[in-house]
Parts: structure tokens; C-alpha cells; sequence
């Protein structure tokens, strides 16, 4: 055997092997690789996507949270207006009930002097008529002297 031809053959089998490498199995292996690099292409551009989506929506989040704690706030300054206000409205009708039940308590004693000033006329008269009774030695007629008797209620 000649080393020669050894070579020549080797050097034609390597080339039959590189041209069906590049013919059959290459191909299949750059379309494969280019998917995948496709595929990973499509997913950094997805994963960056959601990251601005991601963004976007905390930030929009935050926007919601800041107007509901302002909303929150602002209903809750009003609920303590309106608790005020529903307090002070309750210590004006508290006031205007008890000036009330004052002037009705003034009213009522006012009644009652009256009553017992009325009552006490009528005991002192009672008490005059008996006394002159006793004095006089006879019975007075309180219809006789009806006239009479009035007219010493209003001096006393």
C-alpha cells in the first residue's frame, strides 16, 4: 500500500463527509439552531415586555393606592365634619331641651306659688271670717257676704 494513496483516499473520504455533513445533517442543525436562537430572541423580547408591563402597572397601581388613600382620607375628614357637626347639632338641641324643661320647670313652680298664695288667701280668709265669727258671736254667710270676702282676698 502506498501512504499516497492512503492520503488521496482518506482526503476523498473526508470530503464526501464534509459535503454530506453540509448536505444532510447541517442544515437540520442551523434550522434547529436558528429556532432556538429564535425562540430565545422572542422570549428576552417577551421577558421585556412584561417588564415595562410589570412596571407600567405598579405604577399605576401606586396612582390607585395614592387616590384611594386620598379618597380615604378626604372621606374620612368628612365622616369626622360630619361626627362634629352631628355633635354640635346634639349640644344645641341638649341646650334647647333643657332651656325647655327650665322654662317648663320655672313655669310649673310659678303655678304652684300662685296656687299656694291662692291656697293661703283662701286659709287666711277662712281664718279672718272665723276669727270674726268668734268675734262677733254669730255665723257669717260666705254667700251674703260673698262680696265682701273677695275683696279681702285681693288685699291679702
Amino acid at each position: 500500500m502506498n501512504i499516497n494513496a492512503t492520503l488521496f483516499a482518506q482526503a476523498i473520504v473526508f470530503a464526501i463527509l464534509i459535503w454530506f455533513t453540509m448536505k444532510f445533517i447541517w442544515p437540520p442543525i442551523a434550522k434547529a439552531l436558528d429556532e432556538r436562537a429564535l425562540k430565545i430572541s422572542e422570549g428576552l423580547a417577551a421577558s421585556e415586555k412584561a417588564k415595562t408591563e410589570l412596571a407600567a402597572a405598579n405604577k399605576r397601581v401606586e396612582e390607585e393606592l395614592g387616590k384611594s388613600r386620598n379618597e380615604s382620607a378626604t372621606r374620612l375628614a368628612d365622616a369626622e365634619r360630619r361626627a362634629q357637626a352631628i355633635i354640635e347639632e346634639a349640644k344645641a338641641r341638649a341646650s334647647e331641651e333643657a332651656a325647655k324643661i327650665v322654662a317648663a320647670a320655672r313655669q310649673e313652680a310659678d303655678q304652684q306659688v300662685i296656687k299656694a298664695r291662692e291656697s293661703l288667701r283662701e286659709q287666711v280668709a277662712a281664718l279672718a271670717v272665723k276669727g270674726a265669727e268668734q268675734i262677733l258671736r254669730k255665723e257669717v254667710n260666705a254667700g251674703v257676704h260673698a262680696d265682701l270676702l273677695n275683696r279681702l282676698k285681693t288685699e291679702l
